[in-house]
This record gives structure tokens, C-alpha cells and sequence, in this order.
């Protein structure tokens, strides 16, 4: 995590002073030109298509949308990269883009000569958009996780929402003894990865990380192992719901709508299930919501999930791919999608909307929240290996939570000794 900070800081240094909104490029210089983009299928970019009459009058660019859903979306970027010529813009999910290196375009120059603030998107996205030193994208969709807790059942045990881990154990277990839900409802079970999502925060806040400045594996350190160790006494402590030990992210959500657990840590996205009433028990007026808990005296983190648009190699239209980019990724654009009485998109990329008061009014606060989380989180590398390593952790994890293994540093050794040798 740490060796990317640098990449992140020189860009900050680069664009950070220059915070002016997005403005067409005076004399329309590629007025006539039509940029074509791939973007995987999302309302919140149909929200931005919907949008497109303010940039197309002003530089005189037409855009077309290519949608494609997100199963198929990665062998459609692949054949871009192999084939070309297709597309000047293009949608590409964070775990993807060293794979995908190749298909994009440095834009450093272009975009800080559009005045982008680079430093208003949150390190643990912006990362995503750097390669070797380079920008060669811009966040525009970002999904980061919350400590989702029902409000009543904490009142009832006299504890407020748990700011540390620690005193997340501490508050489960009183609302145990009060009530009859489990304290929390965690994921233990192997589904593409999804067990590691509060286990790497552990990680981190525990000082550790998946790899070190080398790219070797590190997370079978002694902060690794503290940090496994806590996420496994969960289910010793017995204060998750019986059964956990299979459970896969849905069955810890379906415990929480179901009312048979009092917290729940996931992605913000899944807020509109927890209330829905065809899918839920809760009323709205149950369900609070906080940034993830931290190890104590450790910066909050969250494990994040980040959506880049960046400009092909292949365009012949780069300066209208990169003039639509501008656009794209201005705050006041995300922010009049945020607001839009008609839409229910939550998703922001930009600190200044994640702290805008009137945006955390009309969604009840979440996103100050996530911007909590976001201020000292600075996100994981993902490599072309990705899929085979969370594979490997997430077996190890799984392992240990059944009691198939129950040396947590033999389970985490193997692991890293398994990684390294596809590394």
C-alpha cells in the first residue's frame, strides 16, 4: 500500500493547485470530431449520457456510448487492446488496469492543462489511475465500505456505534446480552475474494500490508498474523451468527435485513437493500451507518472498488477523448447527478462532494462517512496476478474460519510461499 503514496503525492503536486472547474477549450479546436466510449453498463453513467448536451454544445464534440455488462466487460476491453481502433475512451475496473496497461494513453499534460484538481479525488482511487509514474486515467466511480449497524438494538444495549475493532467486540457482545441478533455478520467463506475485504483492514491497521516495497509477499508478518488471528476469534468469540463460518458477503447482508444481526460491514452501495421492504425487515429508521472501525490508534480504512475512464493508445481523436475526460470528471457533473431529486445514485469520487453539506443531507450523511475512511485510506495494488493471489488468500482465510487449519502462520506461510512463486 505505502509505495504508491509517492505516485499519488507527485500528482497532487502536479494538478493539486489547480481546482478550477471544467471549461470547454476556448476556439472549439475539435468541434466536428466524435469520441466513441465503452463503459461498462451503470445507471450512473446513463446519468452522464443523459448529461451530454451541455459539453456537446459547448465544444462542438459528439459522444456515443457503447455499454456492455459487467460479466463481458473485461474481454471487451481485452479485445479493444488487442484489436483497436474501436474506441477513444474507455470504462476500466481497478483490478484490470496493469493487464490493461497497454490500451491506454498517458494524459498527464492534457489533463492539468484543463485545470483538473487532481487532489480532490481520495489517494485509494487516484492510485488506480497511475502506472509507472503516469496518469493514464481518472476515477469516476468508487465504492468504499461502512459499518452498517441497527440503531435501535445498540440503543437497547447502551453502546454507541464502535469506532475500533476492539470496541466492536465490546458492543456485540452487549447487544447480545440484550437482545436476541449476533453482534456482527461477517463473510468467512471462499467467493471471489470477498472474505478479505475486512481482513485486509485488519492488515492494515495492524501496520501491515499484502506486499512490501519489493513486491514480495509480507502479509504473513507478525502484523498479518495479528490481524488474521483478530478477524478468526470473531467467530470464537461466537458473537457472529452460527453458520458463519460458510458464510459468503450475501448471507451476512441476508442476516442483517433479516434482523438476526446488529452490524454489518459492506460496500455503501448495498444501503437501498437493507431498507427495501421487499427484500428487508428494517425500516429506514433502523439502519445507521459509520466509517469502517479502525485498530486502535490506526488511521481509518476501507477496502475500496474503483472504476477509471481513461483515452486508448489506438484514438485518433485524443484531444477530444481527453477534452470529453475533463468534462466527465467534474465535480459539479457528479454533484447534479448526487442531487437530482429524480435519480438515486449515491456514487462520488470527489472529497468536495463527499463533504458537501447538502449532499450528506439528502443522503442522511453517508457520504461524510465514506470520506471518514477515504481521508487516511490509500487502497491496494492490484497486479496481472490479482485473481490467482485473492484465490490463495481467501483459501487460507477460509481454512482457518472452518478449523481445517488452525496455525494461522503456517496457513498465511504457505499462502505467501504459493504467491510468490506466480509473482
Amino acid at each position: 500500500m505505502k509505495r504508491f503514496t509517492s505516485a499519488i503525492a507527485i500528482a497532487a503536486s502536479l494538478y493539486g493547485a489547480q481546482a478550477l472547474a471544467w471549461e470547454a477549450t476556448e476556439g472549439r479546436p475539435y468541434e466536428g470530431q466524435t469520441v466513441n466510449v465503452l463503459a461498462v453498463k451503470s445507471s450512473q453513467f446513463e446519468a452522464h449520457e443523459a448529461r451530454l448536451a451541455e459539453f456537446e454544445d459547448a465544444t462542438g464534440i459528439d459522444v456515443v456510448y457503447d455499454y456492455v455488462p459487467f460479466p463481458n466487460m473485461k474481454e471487451a476491453l481485452t479485445t479493444e487492446m488487442v484489436a483497436g481502433g474501436d474506441y477513444d475512451v474507455v470504462s476500466v475496473m481497478d483490478q484490470w488496469v496493469t493487464s490493461l496497461q497497454m490500451l491506454m494513453e498517458p494524459i498527464g499534460p492534457e489533463i492539468e492543462a484543463q485545470g483538473t484538481d487532481l487532489s480532490d479525488f481520495p489517494a485509494a482511487h487516484m492510485r488506480h489511475g497511475m502506472l509507472n509514474g503516469e496518469l493514464v486515467g481518472l476515477p469516476v466511480r468508487g465504492h468504499v465500505q461502512l459499518l452498517f449497524y441497527r440503531k435501535d438494538l445498540l440503543e437497547a444495549a447502551g453502546v454507541t456505534p464502535p469506532t475500533t475493532w476492539e470496541g466492536l467486540v465490546t458492543a456485540a457482545k452487549a447487544i447480545q446480552d440484550s437482545t436476541d441478533a449476533a453482534g456482527i455478520a461477517l463473510p468467512y467463506g471462499k467467493l471471489n475474494g470477498q472474505n478479505l475485504m475486512v481482513w485486509i483492514n485488519l492488515l492494515w491497521g495492524n501496520g501491515g500490508d499484502l506486499f512490501d516495497a519489493e513486491g514480495n509477499p509480507a502479509f504473513n508478518s507478525a502484523a498479518g498474523v495479528a490481524a488474521t488471528e483478530t478477524y478468526i476469534s470473531y467467530l470464537a468469540e461466537e458473537i457472529v451468527p452460527a453458520g458463519s463460518a460458510v458464510f459468503v458477503e450475501q448471507d451476512a447482508v441476508n442476516s442483517f435485513k433479516q434482523g438476526n444481526s446488529a452490524m454489518l460491514p459492506v460496500w455503501w452501495w448495498v444501503r437501498s437493500q437493507l431498507t427495501d421492504p421487499e427484500q428487508s425487515t428494517l425500516t429506514p429508521e433502523q439502519v445507521g451507518f459509520t466509517a469502517l472501525p479502525s485498530v486502535e490508534g490506526a488511521d481509518r480504512t476501507t477496502f475500496t472498488n474503483t472504476w477509471i475512464f481513461g483515452v486508448t493508445q489506438e484514438s485518433d481523436n485524443k484531444g477530444a477523448a481527453t477534452e470529453f475526460l475533463g468534462w466527465l470528471t467534474d465535480p459539479a457533473l457528479e454533484r447534479d447527478v448526487l442531487m437530482d431529486p429524480d435519480l438515486s445514485e449515491v456514487v462520488a469520487v470527489h472529497m468536495s462532494n463527499l463533504t458537501d453539506p447538502e449532499v450528506n443531507a439528502r443522503w442522511g450523511g453517508m457520504h461524510q462517512a465514506a470520506a471518514d475512511a477515504l481521508a487516511t485510506a490509500e487502497g491496494i495494488e492490484f497486479g496481472d496476478n490479482w485473481p490467482r493471489i485473492a484465490l490463495i488468500l481467501e483459501t487460507a482465510i477460509s481454512s482457518l474460519a472452518s478449523g481445517e487449519t488452525t496455525d494461522v502462520q503456517a496457513a498465511l506461510d504457505n499462502a505467501a510461499e504459493e504467491i510468490a512463486a506466480i509473482r
